[in-house]
């Protein structure tokens, strides 16, 4: 068995996972959750993730590193905590935006990436951008107004669907692949009429189940 403890500062990310890890028939894998909303509420109030809230995220990381063969960040806003708490703790530690990124970039072209929240803006810019790099993709981040507004206000369908609407419209620009940067996002592509938008659970799990897996 393969334990894999997630780090998420969204309650409902919980269920999204252990969804994921049904899908992808992880039956030998257990997911352990941690919950701290209190660390994107700090960044929202900030603007952003600073460097104090980083090292708290990489704080709550080292707890929660007991007992594991590897841990999942599944906050874009935080993710950049990710590097640094794999370097101290010496265990496989990924943000979950990462596989999509490189995903995303995988075929060129345009990329437009859609997101719920301002302060998942900068993080992701710049882990789309690192990945566009080894393939030549034109990248473009989005927020997606009134998106987390609807989340905030428990309006799940509403908020769903507005993102769904938003990356049709990014597909009918010719984008060449759309990604929806967050976790609690995912949602949203059953709800989409054009091609279905990518999103980062699936692929965050599976990158992290096979890193803990190889070390």
């Amino acid at each position: 068995m393969l334990n894999i403890n997630c780090l998420h500062s969204a309650q409902s990310n919980i269920a999204v996972f252990e969804a994921a890890r049904r899908a992808l028939k992880l039956d030998d894998v257990i997911l352990k959750h941690r919950v701290r909303s209190d660390l994107l509420a700090a960044a929202e109030k900030a603007g952003g993730a600073t460097p104090a809230i980083i090292s708290n995220t990489v704080t709550e990381l080292h707890a929660l590193a007991r007992g594991a063969h590897g841990l999942l960040l599944t906050c874009s806003t935080l993710g950049a905590a990710a590097a640094r708490a794999e370097a101290e703790i010496g265990l496989p530690v990924r943000r979950v935006d990462q596989a999509l990124a490189d995903e995303a970039v995988r075929a060129g072209g345009q990329v437009i990436v859609l997101c719920a929240t301002g302060t998942t803006i900068g993080p992701t810019r710049d882990l789309f951008e690192a990945a566009a790099m080894q393939t030549g993709a034109s990248i473009e981040v989005r927020l997606v107004p009134g998106a987390w507004d609807l989340f905030r206000a428990g309006r799940q369908q509403d908020y769903w669907q507005l993102i769904a609407d938003a990356a049709d419209g990014a597909s009918d620009e010719g984008a060449e692949a759309v990604a929806l940067a967050q976790a609690s996002m995912a949602g949203a592509a059953s709800f989409a009429k054009r091609h279905a938008p990518l999103t980062s659970p699936g692929v965050g799990l599976s990158a992290i189940v096979a890193a803990a897996a190889a070390g």
